[in-house]
């Protein structure tokens, strides 16, 4: 039995040649670049868990570390669309190594932080490194995989992010008692020494930067620019495969649009908006999950590592069941607005269960699984009325803009709970600008269910 025979089909998918091929292409391509989004997620919210320790260690209010936290999405919105474009018209294989190499290194630095300043300024530092790889790999995706199989392809680069979040929580606090004292049920205290007089927030940094490095030089030799120069196809798959995907663009292009033109159009500007909405209640929760929990019931860092691994585990089924329901029904808008308003509902809920740990991470696992299971179909939008350049700057544009939220969220409930000593209030903000997010793309109206030609 062959690999093709084997492998999970793509939505719709019979056994044909093209099928097989398409097939062939996504093991090729998917794992790796999913594998590659879970080190960039690892370096971009390590911060999360790192938190725990190095605020102690260092003085940090929950105002310095949401603003560091949040302003890696300045500098990721500078570089965004003039990283999208590079890779669209130059070579995803070349840019995205170079991303890899510079946040890896990036990220690693921040375990030299001392000040508040330098938190923010390698912070910033690193979205300028990482600027371009998520629309990137977006646009990339264009030039392998047609729009009827492009969701479900992007649901499994996707859950990229609720893996990160699966894994990040145990192996960092195993890294964090490093130059800790850890007390035993026994009583007996434990002193776990320095390792090269480091401690373990420091260590976490650099055990998560340094993979980023050692993708990015594999990527450079591993990823394939276009079908035309995959040496892996053979010709005639080659032929098909690139054909297809250049009648895709073309009948898209058509409108002929201008970049510019794109970055003009209303369509562009609601979905950045929507994005931005979403995103603010996304990684106002992420980052800030773990000290809610700990403030909330006051529970040890082993409890904590399991309970924040659940929401995550939800929201990676979510995405793989969305998107491929969207691809299999050929429909995108409310594929994308009902998991937002779960995730705002979610968030809500969450403010009024504090008492009852159980319900509250029952309603922490539906607001992340909203805020994740709606990307698949979210960003396939674009593609639906762009194309070529048009498509890759509009996708650069919609992310730069919607990552912003992920400056305002966490900022804005780390700044609300320093003047009200509680996280109540920026929950309530999540939600609301959540469920924004939803309405906005539901009034927008794009991607409802195609019409068979």
């Amino acid at each position: 039995m062959t690999t093709a025979d084997t492998a999970l089909p793509l939505a719709g998918s019979a056994r044909t040649e093209t099928d097989r091929t398409y097939t062939k292409v996504f093991w090729r391509i998917v794992p790796f670049i999913m594998l590659c989004y879970v080190i960039a997620y690892l370096d971009r919210v390590n911060v999360g868990f790192a938190k725990l320790q190095m605020s102690q260690d260092l003085g940090f209010s929950e105002t310095v570390y949401g603003l560091g936290a949040g302003v890696f999405f300045i500098g990721y919105f500078l570089l965004e669309i003039p990283g999208t474009l590079i890779i669209e018209r130059w070579s995803a294989r070349k840019w995205l190594a170079r991303i890899m190499v510079t946040w890896g290194v990036m990220a690693a630095l921040t375990a030299a932080v001392s000040a508040p300043w330098h938190f923010y300024l390698v912070r910033f530092l690193l979205g300028l490194a990482e600027a371009g790889f998520f629309p990137g790999i977006i646009v990339y995706l264009t030039h392998w995989f047609p729009a009827r199989d492009r969701a479900q392809a992007l649901a499994y680069f996707l859950v990229a992010t609720p893996i990160a979040q699966i894994i990040s929580p145990k192996i960092s606090s195993a890294i964090l008692v490093i130059g800790t004292d850890e007390t035993l049920p026994t009583g007996q205290m434990i002193h776990h020494p320095e390792v090269w007089g480091l401690d373990g927030w420091q260590w976490v940094y650099i055990v998560w930067g340094l993979p980023a490095i050692a993708l990015g030089i594999i990527v450079f030799f591993a990823l394939t620019d276009h079908p035309r120069q995959a040496a892996w196809l053979s010709e005639d798959e080659r032929e098909a495969l690139q054909s297809e995907i250049d009648g895709e663009q073309r009948r898209v292009a058509a409108t002929r649009l201008t970049l510019i033109d794109a970055l003009r159009q209303p369509k562009v500007l609601l979905l950045a908006l929507a994005y931005f909405l979403v995103v603010t209640g996304n990684y106002g929760i992420e980052f800030f999950l773990p000290s809610i929990l700990e403030r909330w019931y006051g529970l040890k860092l082993a409890t904590l590592t399991w309970l924040v691994m659940l929401p995550p585990g939800l929201a990676l089924v979510g995405q793989l069941v969305f998107g491929w329901s969207s691809d299999r029904t050929r429909e995108r808008l409310w594929h994308t607005v009902v998991p937002m308003v779960g995730g705002a509902i979610g968030l809500a809920a969450a403010v009024w269960s504090r008492g009852s740990l159980a319900l509250t991470v029952i309603c922490f696992m539906i607001a992340a699984a909203g805020l994740k299971a709606y990307l698949p179909s979210f960003w396939s939008l674009p593609s639906i009325f762009l194309a070529g350049s048009a498509a890759a700057g509009s996708i650069g544009l919609i992310n730069s803009i919607g990552n912003l939220g992920g400056f305002l969220g966490p900022f804005l409930v780390g700044s609300v709970e320093a003047l009200t000593g509680s996280f109540e209030s920026g929950l309530l903000f999540l939600s609301v600008s959540s469920a924004l997010g939803a309405l906005t793309v539901f009034l927008l109206g794009i991607g409802r269910r195609e019409t068979p030609r």
